[in-house]
């Protein structure tokens, strides 16, 4: 099992010194983290890290996942989708059901821990039980609310509001709200089986496994089947670009237990894809975390080209392993990606195909790009940054302004 004591080779020693000191400030005090998956997608990954490294800190910390069936995971698809601007609202019954589930949970778990961390808008209900409690509560968005649909933002808003505070991933994500808001990047565990170091020998015998030949530059895009990933848009640059370079393009990913639209995007792409034989899509169980290392490590560019996105944390990764990457500008990934600095940022098919040109021909920028990319992440996205951001807000909920000192 990993213990804090293994990342000091990474981190250095003063950054756990801090995390032991900020973790013995909270005198004990309990946590409760809640979100809606056990498996697949960047919250799950987080805090499956996460919550051993706290309870080594003597930060007791526990993790559940709410219960709902498909019609709830249809309506908070919806949801989902609205905050990242869909214009089509929720119906009464929808609504109806959304609370109803929240209702159910809230007989059935236990919300005893000193802080309430709630992950997303598919537990946010349960703030009810705020009051009775007297506890704190901690309302985390990880989705990119920069333009939501104004009805189901505003029927969200209603509950953000009874938090103690509230966290987003990027400034532009803030929004209008009568309690306090923090800014906390998400991060990867360079030490996870996603993350880790490999040998040739295991990464080459991965990619026998699973039949990806190597004779050509591989360009891979990893993420969930989504439509704000659009993974036709990077078929349609990477067909652009077949006719002057060299390359293979991998899209690879999967379906997590809250999206019940990935299998439709799934079949989308294969169409899109049709008989091109340097073209693969291949679906992986949520739980393919070093297949998805060894994927990144032998790919010469990695593509993100989201049309919405929280933060990108497949982008974190791809950058941690020295790989140039080309990715929306949006959401939280400018934050990462400093545009032909430590990553190239594109608004556009067309925009994305001529990078894609430019770094399948000049890979000696490709690979300052994965450099440069590699030493921010060391800097600002790994996992012991993202504890101490956390242990900070636990603390800031038991100290008012004045008892702060502004140096």
């Amino acid at each position: 099992m990993i213990q804090l004591a293994d990342y000091e080779q990474i981190v250095g020693p003063q950054v756990l010194e801090e995390l032991k000191i900020l973790s013995k400030s909270l005198n004990g005090r309990k946590v409760l983290h809640v979100n809606s998956t056990a498996v697949g997608g960047g919250v799950a990954e987080i805090l499956s890290r996460m919550v051993p490294l706290l309870n080594e800190l003597g930060v007791e910390t526990r993790w559940e996942v709410v219960k709902g069936g498909e019609a709830f995971y249809a309506v908070t698809k919806k949801i989902h989708n609205a905050l990242h601007g869909n214009e089509d609202g929720l119906s009464e019954q929808e609504y109806q059901t959304f609370l109803d589930v929240q209702e159910e949970n809230i007989k059935t778990m236990k919300f005893g821990e000193d802080i309430v961390f709630i992950h997303d808008p598919q537990p946010i209900g349960l703030i009810k039980l705020r009051k009775k409690l007297g506890n704190k509560w901690i309302w985390r968005c990880h989705v990119d609310v920069s333009k939501p649909n104004p009805g189901v933002w505003n029927f969200l808003k209603t509950f953000v509001e009874q938090y103690d505070k509230s966290v987003f991933s990027a400034p532009q994500f803030s929004q209008k709200l009568s309690i306090p808001q923090a800014l906390i990047c998400p991060s990867i565990d360079p030490l996870s089986e996603k993350n880790r170091e490999m040998t040739k020998e295991e990464i080459n015998s991965i990619m026998r496994r699973l039949k990806i030949p190597l004779d050509k530059p591989l360009v891979t895009q990893v993420s969930r089947f989504d439509r704000l990933k659009d993974p036709v848009g990077v078929i349609k640059a990477f067909k652009k670009v077949q006719k002057y370079s060299e390359a293979r393009l991998l899209l690879v990913g999967g379906t997590a237990d809250d999206d019940p639209e990935g299998t439709e995007v799934l079949l989308e792409t294969k169409e899109a894809a049709g008989n091109d034989p340097d073209i693969i899509i291949l679906s992986l169980p949520p739980t393919s975390h070093i297949e998805i290392n060894a994927i990144q490590r032998v790919s010469t560019i990695i593509l993100q080209k989201s049309l919405k996105e929280g933060f990108g944390l497949t982008i974190t990764e791809a950058l941690w392993k020295g790989k140039p990457v080309i990715a929306g500008a949006v959401g939280g990934i400018p934050l990462q990606v400093t545009h032909k600095y430590s990553g190239i940022l594109t608004h556009s098919i067309d925009g994305t195909a001529y990078w894609l040109k430019q770094l399948l021909q000049d890979p000696a920028f490709a690979k300052k790009l994965g450099e440069n990319g590699r030493a921010h992440v060391r800097q600002n996205f790994l996992l012991t940054r993202h504890i101490r951001d956390y242990l900070l807000l636990f603390l800031s909920l038991y100290h008012t302004e004045e008892d702060l000192i502004n140096l």
